[in-house]
C-alpha cells in the first residue's frame, strides 16, 4: 500500500467507535505475529528495540532507529508508527532532519518527545519543546502524503507529575501541529478524562499497571492505546525464567511454553 494510503488509513483509525489498540513490535517476527492476530496498526518501541540489541532505552543512534523502522514497515501491510524518541537532536533543525529522513521509510506516523535525556533537567522548556514539535510537523505534513505526528509530554515518566503543566504542553503541541497527543504515565481515569477534554486532537494512552481497562478508557474518549516496550519485556521475562530454570534447577518445565510458542509460529508464519 502506498504511504499516502497508509497514513490516511492510520489517521482514520483514531476516529473509530473504540480506541485503536496499537501493538509495539520490536522485531520483524513480533510485527508479523501481531499483524496475524488482528491488530490494525503497529508501532515501534525504542526500549524494546534497544533491549533486542543488548542496550538500554536512549542508546540507539538515529541511523539504527530509522533502519529498524524501515524493516518493520516492510514486514506487514499495516500502518507503522515510529517511536523516534526526542528526534535525536536538541534543536528544531536537527529534529526536522530526523523527521524528513523518517518520512522516506514508508511509515504512517511517528512521535516526538519532550524528554531531554538529562536526569537533572529531564524536560525541555515549553517554548523550545513546542518549536521542536512544529519542526517535526512541518517535515511530516509537507508533500502529498501528510504523516501522523504524535506530540508526547513526558512529565509523568520523569518525576514531574504535574497535570496542569502536562495539559498546557499538550495544548501547545496541538497548536504546533501535532495530530495526536500523548502523556505516557497517566494512570488515573479522572486525569485522563481531563486531558481528553482539554485538547482537540485524538489522545493516546500508555497501557501500564494500574491503568483503567480499555472499555473505561473508551468511555472518556481515549482514541488510541499503545503498550510501549511491555510486550517486548514480557518476552524477555519469559526467556529469562526459562533460562534460569535450566541453570538453577536443571529441569525443563519451560518446554511446555516452548511448545506453545512453536505452534504459534507454525500457525501464524506458515502461510
Amino acid at each position: 500500500m502506498a504511504p499516502i494510503d497508509l497514513a490516511a488509513r492510520f489517521f482514520a483509525l483514531h476516529h473509530g467507535r473504540t480506541p485503536l489498540l496499537l501493538a509495539n513490535a520490536w522485531s520483524i517476527g513480533s510485527a508479523r505475529l501481531f499483524a496475524s492476530m488482528g491488530f490494525r496498526a503497529l508501532a515501534t518501541t525504542s526500549s524494546g528495540h534497544a533491549a533486542s540489541l543488548g542496550r538500554l532505552d536512549g542508546q540507539l543512534t538515529r541511523d539504527e532507529a530509522l533502519e529498524h523502522v524501515a524493516e518493520l514497515v516492510k514486514a506487514t501491510d499495516l500502518p507503522v508508527n515510529a517511536d523516534l524518541e526526542s528526534g535525536f537532536a536538541d534543536d528544531p533543525t536537527g529534529v526536522a532532519e530526523t523527521f524528513k529522513l523518517a518520512a522516506r521509510t514508508g511509515l504512517a506516523g511517528a512521535s516526538i518527545e519532550d524528554f531531554t535525556g538529562d536526569a537533572g533537567s529531564p524536560i525541555y522548556g515549553l517554548d523550545l519543546a513546542a518549536e521542536r514539535v512544529r519542526a517535526a510537523a512541518e517535515a511530516f505534513h509537507r508533500g502529498p502524503a501528510p504523516l501522523v505526528l504524535t506530540g508526547r509530554a513526558e512529565n509523568f515518566l520523569h518525576g514531574r507529575p504535574d497535570l496542569a503543566d502536562t495539559i498546557r504542553r499538550l495544548q501547545a503541541y496541538q497548536e504546533a501541529g501535532a495530530d495526536v497527543l500523548y502523556a505516557p504515565g497517566l494512570t488515573r481515569l479522572e486525569d485522563i478524562r481531563s486531558v481528553v477534554a482539554s485538547v482537540d486532537r485524538p489522545v493516546n494512552v500508555l497501557a501500564m499497571a494500574g491503568i483503567p481497562d480499555v472499555s473505561e478508557l473508551s468511555s472518556v474518549g481515549v482514541s488510541r492505546i499503545s503498550v510501549g516496550g511491555a510486550f517486548a519485556f514480557a518476552a524477555f521475562g519469559a526467556a529469562f525464567d526459562a533460562a534460569r530454570e535450566l541453570l538453577e534447577q536443571g529441569t525443563y518445565g519451560y518446554t511446555s511454553r516452548s511448545t506453545v510458542g512453536r505452534k504459534i509460529t507454525f500457525t501464524r508464519f506458515g502461510a
